[in-house]
């Protein structure tokens, strides 16, 4: 091949080359409902800071605090916003409202996040178009240093294990979740963003799981305070599980449930059911 030849060669490669469709990254939104936490907060802000992949943008929704909380998020260069109505789940809700990233992640003021975080969830994102929402577990950061990995999975696996009979999908899990911002706006006039005692994590997932498939995050790449098991907010945490169940029936019933999920699940064909 003459030299000229292969010049050509080489710009006609290039010229096809320039025109595939580049790919571009989702933007990402991070989520954080906090009251009374600026403690914590300013330890989650630090991990979200040193994130592999950064967000594009951090949201701090201040739910009506009484310490430094606000001033902490702000002090770190996260966008905050200001929620006088009670509730984690209109504070979290405020947030998604305002989020303008592709993928809207969440978490809680009492998590640590290892560096990895965004990047996988991008990544899981990625692996399937179908896929509205992702969740993962987590680890407990403090409490007794033997207990933490034992109480984290039975916590967490008996959470998992209930909800999906319940729900007939895998629940979403408030300190480890993610979902595209189309799919919250397909739900968030469904949602009970105005009941201060339910579970804004598990009330999400009854709403998504009804029309989008819900993938697993891999690992344990959240760490998380281990005070959802101390004696008052254990006991809370349960009274406000079984409140999220019942304000969806008698439309959510398991057996109703289940049954009209199958029905849609039929109606998208064998891949969607081996996703779930």
């Amino acid at each position: 091949m003459t030299e000229r030849t292969e010049e050509h060669e080489s710009e006609r490669a290039g010229s096809v080359q320039s025109r595939k469709p580049s790919v571009r990254s989702p933007t990402t939104s991070v989520v954080i409902p906090v009251k009374d936490d600026a403690v914590l907060l300013a330890r989650c802000l630090r991990a979200l800071h040193a994130q592999e992949s950064p967000a594009d943008e951090i949201i701090v929704v201040d739910n009506d605090s009484s310490d430094a909380s606000a001033s902490v998020a702000r002090a770190s260069g996260a966008r905050v916003l200001t929620c006088i109505e009670p509730g984690i789940s209109a504070a979290a809700s405020t947030g998604y409202d305002a989020a303008g990233g592709d993928l809207i992640l969440r978490l809680d003021a009492d998590c640590e996040p290892d560096p990895d975080w965004i990047s996988a969830v991008v990544t899981t994102f990625g692996e399937d178009e179908r896929t509205g929402a992702v969740t993962g577990h987590a680890r407990f950061t403090d409490g007794p240093a033997a207990l933490r990995l034992p109480l984290a999975r039975l916590y967490l696996g008996a959470y998992t294990s209930l909800l999906s009979v319940t729900l007939g999908h895998r629940p979403l899990f408030g300190s480890n979740l993610a979902f595209r911002r189309e799919a919250w706006h397909a739900v968030r006039a469904d949602v009970h963003r105005g009941d201060p005692h339910i579970h804004d994590d598990l009330d999400l997932a009854f709403h998504l799981g009804e029309n989008h498939r819900i993938a697993r995050l891999p690992g344990e790449s959240m760490g998380m305070s281990m005070r959802p098991l101390t004696a008052g907010q254990f006991g809370r945490r349960v009274h406000r599980g079984f409140r999220s169940v019942l304000v969806h029936w008698p439309r959510d019933f398991p057996p109703v449930r289940w049954a009209r999920l199958a029905v849609r699940r039929r109606r998208r064909g064998p891949a969607s059911r081996r996703t779930r």
